[in-house]
């Protein structure tokens, strides 16, 4: 079967390349299956996964924090703000973040920045769901 190049790049560098069959995100006008010969398009993407799925075994998974995906007829580079591959992501790290989040929008004092939190929280139940492979 054919295949397409995925490059996943962030700030600090290459988070992911590799050659796949087919890829999977969200984009913010709905979900993306991107197969080798696909228009060319450029996307931004919403808080979420990346499915990157190989012709034989599972498929690997890569927690993306916002950005933009630019397709190719023969590669995918995904520009994110922030990227983690499911065996790179600190559960541990990652459900503090959300205990934080989720105590911060409990809180009523004003001079919490409600939207900075909300985004906290979704990132966090992100890579926990990345790690966990439910996505």
């Amino acid at each position: 079967m054919k295949t397409l190049k995925v490059s996943i790049v962030t700030p600090d560098g290459p988070a992911y390349e590799s050659e796949v069959e087919m890829v999977s995100t969200k984009a913010q006008s709905g979900e993306l299956g991107i197969l080798p010969g696909h228009i060319p398009m450029v996307a931004p993407l919403q808080i979420g996964a990346v499915r990157l799925n190989k012709s034989a075994g599972k498929p690997d998974l890569v927690a993306v924090t916002g950005g933009f995906v630019e397709v190719r007829p023969d590669q995918v580079t995904i520009l994110a703000q922030a990227a983690e591959a499911a065996e790179n992501i600190d559960i541990e790290r990652a459900q503090e973040a959300k205990t934080r989040a989720e105590g911060r929008l409990n809180d009523n004092r004003e001079d919490i920045d409600r939207i900075r939190a909300e985004l906290a929280l979704k990132r966090a139940i992100n890579r926990i769901n990345v790690y966990e492979g439910q996505v």
